[in-house]
């Protein structure tokens, strides 16, 4: 009885946040873009009309973490209405599996079909390098979370929603052939999602790169599961920040993996601008 309490509480505050944001932006948002460490920036293209912080929004979750702004960022976008969340939640931060996906829960709320997800990725692919764009194509949840645990709201998605196609086959191969057009490297392969925040021991990325993961993160699952269960059509894209080769293991710092993801943001504001313009002949 407390757990279906606890999930109308929350179904309610992600009603009153998406009515705030409503009031704030008009428009009904065709798509949703969630940046990842150091890709605030990664949406240039936004022709921005409303900024929120997300302090100032009922209900949302503030991050805490560098070089994520906390805010959300609306407007236009290749001619499509466009939600952009500058920051993210994280388990490691504290935050629930259900306040992580909550922007993706306003979102659903608001009417977008579409999500982005950007985030900076640790390679454990040694076919990769330093700044590579990685097409996600599929994960591996080692969390030890799930933001579907506890009653289900069967208006938001089914109770065991598919994971065989969670990343949209479509959207994907769009993102390759604007890639190829521009002569923009593009990889692809399996992110694994860890909690965080303590970085990789050399076993742990041996075993990580047994069981078939190409990069390594500490975010982008929760949102993504929470998307799957609201039938939204997803794209997932790693900038990788570093590659972990545990014969010679390197300490990684945070502000090589921001100045990494700043080199590579305009090349990702690219990626999304000329995808979401093409979203009508493509989706």
């Amino acid at each position: 009885m407390l757990q279906i309490l606890r999930m109308e509480k929350y179904w309610n505050q992600v009603e009153e946040a998406a009515a705030f944001i409503r009031q704030q932006f008009l428009k009904k948002p065709a798509i949703g873009v969630l940046t990842g460490t150091g890709l605030g920036a990664c949406v240039r293209s936004l022709t921005v009309e409303t900024i929120l912080d997300y302090a100032d929004i009922p209900h949302f979750p503030v991050s805490t973490v560098v070089s994520h702004a906390g805010r959300l960022v609306a407007g236009t976008l290749a001619g499509y209405p466009a939600v952009v969340f500058q920051g993210r939640l994280h388990l490691y931060e504290g935050y629930s599996p259900w306040e992580v996906s909550f922007p993706v829960r306003v979102l659903q709320k608001l009417g977008a079909d579409h999500l982005i997800l950007t985030n900076a990725a640790g390679g454990l692919n040694f076919d990769f390098g330093t700044g590579d764009i990685m097409l996600i194509r599929d994960h591996i949840n080692l969390t030890g979370a799930n933001p579907l645990v506890g009653p289900n709201n069967n208006v938001w998605g089914d109770r065991f929603p598919d994971m065989t196609r969670v990343y949209d086959s479509g959207l994907a191969q769009t993102a390759a052939s604007i890639c190829r057009n521009s002569h923009i490297s593009l990889r692809e392969g399996v992110y694994a999602g860890l909690l965080g925040p303590s970085l990789e021991t050399p076993a742990e990325i041996r075993f990580l790169k047994t069981i078939g993961a190409d990069a390594v993160g500490f975010s982008t699952i929760q949102e993504v599961i929470a998307a799957v269960h609201a039938g939204m059509k997803i794209l997932g894209l790693s900038i990788i920040t570093n590659i972990n080769d545990p014969d010679n293991p390197l300490p990684a710092s945070v502000e090589a993996i921001l100045e990494v993801a700043n080199q590579a943001a305009p090349m990702v504001d690219r990626i999304i601008s000329e995808l979401v313009g093409g979203l009508e002949a493509g989706s």
